[in-house]
């Protein structure tokens, strides 16, 4: 993990970790305290769409697991999880999100979204421009 990732999870009044996946693509690491409040937003949502709050509710614990950073700057995630997104042993690569998690990305979807915003380029530059972006 790298080392601005390590101390913004131990700068936290709980650095505890919950690891998972809602999509079955990304993985993420959520510090406790935000997870809980997925889980209310999650309880919110059920009054609005309860097969939905149910299917995300499902797969986050099936694939998830309370997890800390250890000494080395490691988080184990899950082995279920690790199949399923194809990254026993490989590259990974990892982004912080304004939310407070941190996503976990294969190789193969990380290159997806790569391939997606570099076909986005010209566009976003031309409106990145408009708005004074140098």
């Amino acid at each position: 993990m790298p080392v601005n990732f390590k101390e913004y999870i131990e700068s936290l009044e709980d650095s505890r970790l919950f690891v998972t996946t809602t999509d079955k693509r990304i993985a993420k690491l959520y510090p406790i305290l935000v997870w809980k409040e997925n889980e209310i937003k999650l309880k919110v949502l059920a009054l609005e769409n309860p097969a939905y709050a149910k299917a995300l509710s499902q797969i986050a614990r099936h694939y998830g697991e309370d997890a800390k950073v250890d000494a080395g700057g490691r988080v184990l995630i899950p082995t279920n999880l690790r199949r399923l997104l194809g990254i026993e042993g490989q590259e990974i690569w990892m982004e912080a999100t304004p939310e407070g998690c941190i996503n976990v990305y294969s190789a193969a979807e990380y290159n997806a979204q790569l391939e997606n915003a570099q076909a986005l380029l010209p566009q976003a530059n031309e409106a990145a421009e408009r708005k004074g972006f140098v």
